[in-house]
C-alpha cells in the first residue's frame, strides 16, 4: 500500500452532528452572541450533571484555574504545589496568580500526583495544591484532605474528568473547587471552553464578576433590567467570558455525555483485551476507588520493552495511525529551566520518556482500532 492510499487514524475528534449545528444557529438568530442566556443555562446543566452547588463557565480549564488561585488568596510569595506530569497550563496558572508553582512527583502505576511527595514538599509558604485527575483517572483524594484542614487549598484540575468517579461520588460533587476543560480532545467540547464548580456560594459569585473584568453587573443582568444600570469595578478582573455560542454546543454536547463516556469505555476495554498479555507494557491503572472515563488511553513501555517509544510513534505514523507521545514534563520547559533552574523528578521523567497515548473518541470505528492495535502488537512482538 502506498503511502498516499493510507487512510488516517486520526488522535482525537469531536462529536458533532446537526444538534450542535441548530443550537449555534439558533443563538445567531437571537443576536445575543455574548454571554447570556446559554450561558447560564450550560452552567445550571453542568452543575446539576456533577453534583455541584455552582458552575461557572470561563473560556478555558486554565482561566478557570486561574480563577480558582485568585478567589483562593493565591499571591506573590505564595507556594503552589502541582504535578509536573501534566499540560503546562496548569503551572502556568500559579505564575498568572504570581506564585512559585513547586512540583511534586507522581505515582509511577496512575500517573497522578504523589500524595506523599506533594506533603513533604509543603511549607509555610504553600497556599494550594492542585491535584490533576491525569488524563481522567481521580487521584486519591482523601490524601489531601488533611492539607485541606491545614487551610491550604485544594483545588482539582479536573480537565479531562468528566464521567469520572472518586469511591462511588462524581468528581465535582467532593466539597473542592474544581475546574474543567471543553478542549476538542476532551470528551466533550465547544472548540474551547472552560468551567469552574465550588460549593461556596460566595467564591462562585466572585468568579463570575473576577470573568468579566470584576463588574459588579453583567451586560446580560443589565440587559434584563430594561432600565438604566451602572456597574463599577472594585478590583481587577479578566475577560475569561464564555459566549452563548459556545454554550448552545456545550448543552448538545452534555446530552450525548453518556453516550460518549459508553464509547470510551468500551474502546478502553478492547485495548486492555489487547494489551494485557504483552509483556513489558504497562495498560492504565484501574484503581478501586475510581471510575476512569478514559478521556485519554495511555501505554509505558517499561524497561524491559526494548523497543523505542519513538521508534514506534514514527512506525504508527507511517501507517496512517496519530499518536501522540507521553505528556513533556513542565519543569523541563526552557521557560521553567530558565526561571527555576535545574529539576530533579525521576519517576516524573521515566514516565514521560516511555509512554503514549492512542486514538480514543467516541466516532472511532472497531475497524480503525484493530489497526492501531494490529500495528502495536505487531511491533512489540517484534
Amino acid at each position: 500500500m502506498s503511502a498516499t492510499s493510507i487512510r488516517e487514524i486520526p488522535f482525537a475528534r469531536p462529536d458533532f452532528d446537526e444538534a450542535e449545528a441548530r443550537a449555534v444557529a439558533d443563538v445567531l438568530a437571537t443576536a445575543w452572541v455574548s454571554q447570556g442566556p446559554k450561558v447560564a443555562q450550560f452552567e445550571a446543566m453542568f452543575a446539576e450533571r456533577i453534583g455541584a452547588a455552582h458552575a461557572v463557565a470561563t473560556t478555558s480549564c486554565t482561566t478557570a484555574l486561574h480563577l480558582a488561585l485568585v478567589i483562593a488568596g493565591v499571591g506573590p510569595g505564595d507556594e503552589v504545589i502541582c504535578p509536573s506530569y501534566t499540560f503546562i497550563a496548569t503551572a502556568n496558572a500559579a505564575l498568572y496568580a504570581g506564585a512559585t508553582p513547586v512540583f511534586a512527583e507522581i505515582d509511577p502505576i496512575t500517573w497522578n500526583i504523589d500524595a506523599d511527595d506533594a506533603i513533604r514538599r509543603t511549607t509555610g509558604r504553600t497556599k494550594a495544591i492542585i491535584v490533576v485527575h491525569q488524563v481522567g483517572l481521580p487521584a486519591d483524594l482523601d490524601r489531601f484532605r488533611p492539607l485541606a484542614e491545614r487551610g491550604i487549598a485544594i483545588i482539582e484540575d479536573a480537565a479531562c474528568a468528566i464521567g469520572a468517579t472518586y469511591r462511588g461520588r462524581p468528581i465535582g460533587s467532593l466539597g473542592f473547587t474544581a475546574c474543567w476543560s471543553f478542549h476538542p480532545r476532551k470528551t466533550i467540547s465547544m472548540g474551547e471552553g472552560g468551567m469552574l464548580t465550588t460549593d461556596d456560594e460566595a467564591a462562585a459569585e466572585r468568579a463570575r464578576r473576577l470573568r468579566s473584568f470584576a463588574a459588579t453587573v453583567s451586560d446580560h443582568e443589565r440587559h434584563q433590567t430594561g432600565g438604566i444600570v451602572y456597574e463599577e469595578y472594585r478590583e481587577l478582573g479578566y475577560n475569561y467570558r464564555m459566549t452563548d455560542v459556545q454554550a448552545a454546543i456545550g448543552i448538545e454536547q452534555l446530552k450525548k455525555l453518556d453516550r460518549l463516556l459508553a464509547r470510551r469505555q468500551e474502546i478502553a476495554r478492547r485495548y486492555d483485551e489487547a494489551f494485557d498479555g504483552l509483556r513489558g507494557v504497562q495498560c492504565p491503572a484501574r484503581p478501586a476507588y475510581a471510575h476512569h472515563p478514559f478521556q485519554s488511553y495511555g501505554l509505558r513501555l517499561l524497561r524491559e520493552c526494548s523497543l523505542d517509544r519513538d521508534d514506534l510513534l514514527r512506525g504508527l505514523v507511517a501507517e496512517g495511525i496519530s499518536c501522540r507521545r507521553g505528556i513533556p514534563p513542565i519543569h523541563l520547559e526552557p521557560v521553567y529551566r530558565e526561571r527555576f533552574g535545574v529539576i530533579s523528578l525521576p519517576i516524573t521523567e521515566e514516565v514521560a520518556e516511555r509512554s503514549m497515548f492512542l486514538p480514543i473518541f467516541a466516532s472511532l470505528t472497531d475497524e480503525d482500532q484493530d489497526r492501531v492495535i494490529s500495528a502495536i502488537t505487531r511491533r512489540l512482538r517484534g
